[in-house]
């Protein structure tokens, strides 16, 4: 019986066009003291604040800190829909599921994004 129905369901699969399903990746917004800018990545706690020329930065750890103060690229990073540089410190920031984030210009950029970020599966 269990060989019959695979044959069944092998039939159907390479007889039938491939059907693509829609799937949106999982996003969710993040709250900057929770994320290390350095790392890239969402916490799930207060990080470490790092005022610098009248913004806030966060840090996880001393050597976070000490980069964010010294490194220009640690306080920066590129919109992925406008491909445009953005300030860490004033971006809209969202965490994939893998707890990465991703910082955009506004949410409205972000919106666009996710809009056009639908990917196709088998």
């Amino acid at each position: 019986m269990i060989r019959v129905l695979s044959l069944l369901l092998a039939t159907l699969l390479f007889s039938v066009p491939a059907v693509f399903a829609e799937e949106k990746e999982a996003y969710t917004e993040v709250p900057n003291d929770k994320v290390c800018m350095v790392n890239d990545k969402f916490m799930a706690e207060d990080q470490i604040p790092v005022p610098f020329e009248g913004k806030t930065y966060y840090g996880c750890c001393e050597m976070c800190v000490t980069k964010l103060q010294g490194d220009v690229t640690a306080r920066t990073a590129i919109d992925p829909l406008t491909g445009k540089s953005v300030d860490k410190a004033s971006a809209y920031i969202v965490m994939k599921p893998d707890k990465k984030v991703l910082y955009f210009t506004s949410k409205d950029t972000f919106a666009e994004y996710t809009k056009n970020s639908v990917k196709k599966i088998n």
